[in-house]
C-alpha cells in the first residue's frame, strides 16, 4: 500500500509541476514580440536599407557625396605620395644605407638577405614564414611572441609561423648567423631594412 501512496503522490507532483509550468510559458511565448511584422512595434527592412546603414557604419557614420569622396580619394593618395618619396632616400644614423620606410596596417611580405637586418618601428608585427632568424636588439629587452606569450631577447631564434611583436623602434630580426639563405617575413606595420 505504501507503493501505491508514493506512485499515485510523484503522479499528481509531476502533473502539478507540468500545468504551473505551461501557465509559466505563456508570458515567455509573447515575449520576442509585441505585434504583427510591419508595425511600429517590429518593422520589415529591406536588404538594401540594412546594406546603406552598414556602409555608413564602415565609413564612420556620416553620408558623403561622390565630389568629397573624389577630394578624400586624391588628398589621400597626394599623402601617400610625399610619404613614399621623402621615405626612399633615407639612411640610417650609423652610416649604412637603407632601404624605404614602409608604414601600412595591411601585411606586406619582405625578403631579408642574409648580412641584413628588418628594424620595426614601435608597434609592429612581424610573421617569419621562411628561413632561420634571431631576434636583434640593441637593449636586454627584444621582441614580444604573441603565439607562446614569452619574450624574445637579442639572439634567441624565433619560431616560424609565430606573431611578433615589437614595443619600441630600434628591435627587429636577422638572419641567423652561418644562413645562407635569407627571410621571408610577413609585416605589419612600420620598418626599415638595413
Amino acid at each position: 500500500m505504501k507503493s501505491r501512496y508514493k506512485v499515485s503522490l510523484a503522479a499528481v507532483l509531476l502533473g502539478g509541476g507540468i500545468v504551473a509550468g505551461s501557465l509559466m510559458n505563456n508570458s515567455v511565448n509573447g515575449a520576442s514580440s509585441s505585434g504583427q511584422p510591419g508595425t511600429a512595434d517590429d518593422p520589415v527592412v529591406t536588404k538594401s536599407y540594412v546594406d546603406q546603414k552598414i556602409a555608413q557604419a564602415l565609413k564612420g557614420g556620416t553620408t558623403t557625396n561622390t565630389s568629397s569622396s573624389k577630394t578624400t580619394s586624391s588628398a589621400a593618395s597626394s599623402t601617400t605620395n610625399a610619404t613614399s618619396n621623402a621615405t626612399t632616400s633615407g639612411a640610417s644614423s650609423s652610416g649604412k644605407a637603407s632601404s624605404a620606410v614602409e608604414h601600412t596596417e595591411e601585411l606586406k611580405v619582405v625578403d631579408v638577405k642574409p648580412g641584413q637586418k628588418l628594424i620595426a618601428k614601435a608597434g609592429s608585427e612581424f610573421i617569419l614564414r621562411n628561413g632561420y632568424a634571431v631576434v636583434y636588439s640593441m637593449d636586454a629587452s627584444g621582441a614580444i611572441d604573441i603565439t607562446s606569450g614569452t619574450e624574445i631577447v637579442h639572439n634567441q631564434a624565433v619560431e616560424k609561423n609565430h606573431l611578433l611583436s615589437f614595443p619600441r623602434e630600434g628591435r627587429g630580426i636577422q638572419v641567423k648567423e652561418g644562413q645562407k639563405f635569407g627571410l621571408v617575413v610577413m609585416v605589419r606595420g612600420g620598418y626599415t631594412l638595413q
